[in-house]
């Protein structure tokens, strides 16, 4: 492990956000990555060790000597044990799923107890603490989750590890610079809207088959139109008159085009564009897919879904 210049030594942000160096592979914590202090209790501890020497000064008085004395002792014998509570611990990230905007991203993190000690009153925590005991020669794993709010990449921040064993008088804690991240899409649309009419790719006879048992999308409604297929919730809350599109034809394609998302602004366009796919994919409709820059020919399956968020997460114009 490289040494530390004296500067990055005494740099506050190592005692908070960690290490410069980010985290991306098993490491073991030790005294160059534990720091302790004492609590509040830890302080109230020590004032009281200090009165009693302080009266057994004025009074000469033996025992309180021998009490100030006892108690001392507990106070830095403690110190000890609350770093053990911590040291040789080892630290190893796992993997991220993505998610969409203004859901909670998980990142996955394995501890492993190597020592035949066990440890206790450990606490893990990103925002939310996580509680926990570790057995001897055991492993456990935690997923903790941040709440995302826009598109792109989510990075962990700064995972806390730390412990007040055995009597709380003393704080050891560990902060680890997380070198794990995830991938952000855009979210969804809630207002459900047909797919761009001039997508539809036609049969061989130059129609698309209607009339089957296969949703693939809304469309605005035409005279003609089967009362039955009339989406009515959509009339309910002011968006217009939309049917309901079925199709007999499983080789059915469309193509969801940024040029043909509605919304005023990107993050508007890419969150229509982001409904198509996910509406597309559970229809079980064969879609294309185009950005500037990007177009991807129809397809359709999980692989063809997530190259299409992907590129929506990572867009810019």
């Amino acid at each position: 492990m490289k040494a530390l210049q004296l500067t990055e030594r005494f740099g506050l942000d190592r005692f908070f956000l960690g290490e410069r160096t980010l985290v991306n592979k098993p490491f073991t914590l030790n005294q160059r990555r534990i720091f302790i202090l004492p609590t509040q209790r830890g302080l109230g501890f020590g004032v009281l060790i200090l009165l009693l020497a302080l009266i057994a000064f004025v009074y000469n008085n033996n025992l309180a000597y021998m009490l100030a004395f006892l108690l001392g002792s507990i106070f830095f014998i403690t110190i000890l044990h609350t770093y053990k509570a911590l040291a040789g611990l080892i630290i190893q990230e796992g993997q991220a799923t993505a998610v969409f905007a203004g859901e909670a991203a998980g990142f996955s993190v394995h501890i492993t107890n190597p020592d035949a000690v066990e440890r206790q009153h450990v606490q893990l925590k990103l925002k939310i603490a996580e509680h926990f005991n570790l057995k001897p020669n055991s492993k456990t794993h935690f997923i903790l989750y941040d709440l995302t709010e826009k598109r792109g990449w989510h990075p962990a921040g700064t995972l806390t590890i730390s412990s007040t064993y055995p009597l709380g008088l003393f704080r050891a804690w560990s902060p680890i610079r997380s070198n794990a991240k995830t991938l952000v899409y855009p979210k969804p649309a809630s207002q459900q809207i047909p797919f761009p009419e001039t997508g539809t790719t036609q049969n061989p006879k130059g129609q698309f088959k209607k009339g089957g048992d296969e949703f693939y999308g809304l469309q605005s409604y035409q005279a003609g139109d089967s009362i039955r297929h009339l989406d009515w919730k959509a009339y309910a809350k002011g968006l217009g008159l939309y049917s309901k599109q079925y199709g007999g034809e499983s080789s059915a394609e469309i193509w969801l085009d940024y040029g043909h998302a509605p919304g005023q602004s990107l993050e508007e366009r890419l969150s229509y564009l982001c409904r198509w796919v996910v509406d597309a994919e559970q229809s079980g409709l064969s879609y294309g897919f185009v950005l500037p820059g990007l177009r991807l020919e129809p397809a359709h399956g999980s692989a063809h879904f997530q190259k299409c968020l992907e590129a929506l997460a990572l867009f810019n114009l």
